[in-house]
């Protein structure tokens, strides 16, 4: 009876998997389509905002992509989005296991600090020194990341309310250790900071002050979420357990399980994403310290539908707004039109993904029940 029970479980993952499998490339066509819908309605709405205020949107558009379009701001677009991806994709994972971390904004600044604290007093080769950097930074992500996984998993604690509270207490730490145990007065300058970091974790720039070498540690970072989350055993237990956690349990996939590894893991790429911070702009932590890039993750996962492909051109999007809101000043168009344009791209995304949403569902249950009321062949 339990042999016979188990080869049909076993079927019925296979079925599951075989589905996820061909409706692979359909997923990425309807991510397509919902996100560039979204930028579209955004830009329109925008539009007629700016023409309600006496400005055109033509003239305001054009200037953005004249002066999005150059070299320098090119550039500049690459540098901001890099970040931003790395915590997009931090973010996604939480989101494949239908998890919320709004705590990536506290688990990259405690990535950083601890970071530039142990890489302060470390002596080695380049490599080493930053590959060190990089260790301790996941670590302290994905320790904090663990606090809110286990506070849901034994206590049941809502994990958007644990990551939010934990943002809060985490500047409230790193300030004091700051001002307390870690303040460092650097020769030639004005500001604070923690000990300097050796010329041997620094990262050197592709273009000099402008386009960091971090650049293919994102990529890096979303090849990686890729073979896991779409490629491998782990990924499609992740996937399972996260669209359906009783479903998953059935098939023996432990959901407290995926709950921990998923936070841990997304806390450990969290702690990367202040790195072109780190290594190659500030080489230490201070009062100027980086800000929103957690925030900012969310909305780029939310737009690229955490899928690889698509958190790259969300974050190269994100990078591009970012970067001419400056010209747009001097042109004496409202500088706020961009954050206008983020808002109302963010609110259009989330609506527009969750009418996709239900209709993908509703076919998806329709294709599997079709799938597993198949008869099954004796092999």
């Amino acid at each position: 009876m339990s042999e016979s029970i188990n080869e049909s479980v076993d079927t019925a993952v296979s079925k599951l998997q075989r589905l996820f499998k061909g409706s692979g490339q359909q997923s990425v066509l309807i991510t397509l389509a919902s996100s560039l819908a979204a930028v579209a309605i955004a830009l329109v709405l925008a539009g007629i905002l700016l023409w309600a205020t006496g400005k055109s949107p033509f003239d305001a558009y054009s200037k953005m992509l004249e002066a999005g379009l150059t070299n320098d701001k090119l550039l500049e677009t690459v540098q901001r989005a890099t970040p931003l991806i790395v915590a997009a994709v931090a973010v996604a994972i939480g989101f494949k296991m239908n998890l919320f971390n709004i705590g990536v904004e506290g688990q990259y600044l405690m990535g950083v600090f601890w970071a530039a604290v142990v890489g302060a007093y470390v002596h080695l080769p380049s490599v080493l020194h930053i590959g060190l950097i990089f260790l301790v930074a996941m670590a302290a992500g994905a320790i904090w990341a663990a606090i809110p996984a286990i506070l849901k998993v034994k206590k049941g604690v809502n994990e958007v309310i644990a990551t939010i509270m934990l943002n809060t207490i985490t500047l409230s730490i790193i300030d004091w250790l700051f001002q307390e145990k870690f303040r460092h007065e650097i020769p030639g300058q004005l500001d604070v900071k923690t000990k300097l970091l050796p010329t041997t974790a620094w990262l050197p720039d592709l273009v000099k002050n402008r386009l960091s070498s971090f650049v293919f540690m994102a990529l890096v970072v979303v090849i990686v979420f890729w073979l896991i989350v779409y490629k491998s055993k782990f990924g499609f237990r992740l996937r399972a357990s996260g669209a359906n956690a009783i479903a998953a349990r059935t098939a023996g996939i432990s959901s407290n399980n995926m709950i921990v590894t998923s936070m841990v893991m997304s806390g450990a790429i969290a702690g990367l994403a202040g790195m072109t911070y780190l290594l190659s702009t500030s080489h230490a932590y201070g009062p100027t310290r980086p800000e929103g890039y957690g925030f900012n993750g969310i909305a780029v996962a939310l737009l690229g539908r955490n899928h690889p492909a698509g958190i790259i051109v969300a974050g190269l999007l994100w990078g591009f707004l970012d970067s001419v809101a400056g010209p747009l000043q001097i042109a004496k168009i409202p500088q706020s039109i961009v954050l206008v344009i983020k808002a109302v791209i963010l609110l259009t995304v989330v609506i527009v993904n969750e009418v996709v949403g239900r209709r993908v569902a509703k076919r998806t249950a329709d294709r599997t029940a079709a799938q597993l009321t198949l008869p099954v062949v004796a092999a």
